[in-house]
């Protein structure tokens, strides 16, 4: 069975915030299926027409790279019992150089993310399988959504690389379906603040920091690919070029990849004693301990350096994993940032609540990761814009 053909008007990046609010009524109850299909892991959640929402997950499923998900799918198929899908909805870590933010998934738009998996081998050959499973169970649309899009906003400064402009290569930037739910959450939480200058640190096993103005990007962390910018559990964020010339004596061209994003990041900061931020916690270790304050110090050199081209920061928020569930990271990161206006509250940040600031402090909150509901918007877009 092919992938089902949706006939839909591709959603700018910049409108991901505004075009939410638009879309036709009658979309909204639909049952709509999310579907994060990585490189060791499966996600989803199922949007019911109640207004109910059903979470999936499935880690470390399959064997060898990537990894095989047709166990992962049999599992979410037995899951979902009698509830089925009127659309599903596909993250895609990158999406090339266009700025839709989401696109139908047909022949021609899977051969065109085939040919662009090498810019994210850690995550496109697991997004590709996702949507080729689902396509064997579901005879319904399938939405593309993609990472890279909320990053269309970029401004040249941001979007250009110091190299020849002739090879084509720049700056994408990432994970901006999160940033994407994190900018439609801040105006009901900071009002007409939330429109000035926040730095938010997306921190999770991959971790990248994006600075908002009237809530779009105008710079991040990551770059041409998803391996630059901070460390992360595996992959060692930005290096200097000098060294990767180095490497590239010492390794085959195949075991450069393998090193750059299965063997860098905190793995070998640590030692080698783990990759996962929760198990560097909980070690009694200098390695690990080593591994945790280098994260943090390159977590604020970030925020600093986002600081001096902005002129300033009016807030700060951390989500995903790390970011939401981590308080001691959060204090290594903050404690040093008082100069900017940051400051905990020790009880707040202890309890990972909302508003994590101390009285006087500009505000510092937590968002929880939803990139499952800015994939159901996106989708509920595509189909209103078919009709």
């Amino acid at each position: 069975m092919g992938v089902a053909v949706l006939g839909a008007k591709p959603i700018l990046g910049s409108e991901f915030v505004l075009r939410g609010r638009a879309r036709v009524s009658a979309m909204k109850n639909l049952p709509i299926l999310t579907l994060n299909s990585g490189s060791s892991s499966l996600k989803a959640s199922l949007f019911r027409t109640d207004g109910s929402r059903r979470d999936f997950r499935y880690e470390h499923i399959g064997h060898g790279f990537p990894h095989d998900h047709g166990e992962a799918f049999d599992r979410l198929m037995q899951d979902l019992a009698g509830d089925r899908p009127a659309a599903v909805g596909h993250r895609f870590v990158h999406g090339g150089d266009i700025v839709a933010a989401a696109r139908r998934l047909d022949r021609g738009e899977i051969a065109r993310l085939r040919a662009i998996t090498h810019l994210a081998p850690l995550h496109m050959p697991g997004n590709l399988l996702g949507a080729e499973l689902c396509a064997a169970r579901f005879d319904v649309p399938q939405i593309a959504c993609f990472d890279t899009a909320f990053h269309a906003s970029l401004p040249e400064y941001a979007r250009r690389l110091p190299i020849p402009q002739e090879l084509g290569l720049r700056r994408y930037g990432f994970h901006g379906l999160n940033y994407a739910h994190v900018a439609r959450e801040l105006p009901a939480i900071l009002g007409s603040a939330a429109k000035g200058r926040v730095a938010v640190a997306h921190l999770g096993s991959g971790a990248s920091l994006c600075l908002l103005e009237n809530l779009q990007s105008v710079d991040t962390t990551m770059g041409y690919t998803p391996a630059g910018g901070i460390p992360m559990g595996t992959r060692s964020g930005d290096l200097d070029p000098g060294v990767m010339l180095e490497l590239a004596k010492r390794y085959t061209q195949d075991e450069l990849a393998d090193l750059v994003f299965h063997r860098m990041g905190l793995l070998a900061l640590s030692g080698g004693e783990s990759n996962e931020m929760a198990e560097l916690l909980a070690s009694g270790s200098a390695a690990a301990r080593f591994a945790v304050e280098y994260f943090c110090r390159q977590v604020r050199g970030a925020i600093g350096a986002f600081a001096a081209k902005a002129g300033g920061l009016d807030a700060l928020v951390f989500t995903a994993g790390i970011g939401e569930h981590a308080p001691l990271i959060r204090s290594l990161i903050c404690d040093p940032l008082d100069f900017l206006g940051f400051a905990l509250d020790d009880a707040a940040n202890q309890t990972n609540r909302l508003h994590l600031g101390r009285a006087g402090s500009k505000p510092v909150l937590t968002i929880d990761a939803d990139e499952e509901s800015e994939i159901r918007l996106l989708v509920e877009d595509c189909l209103a814009a078919s009709v």
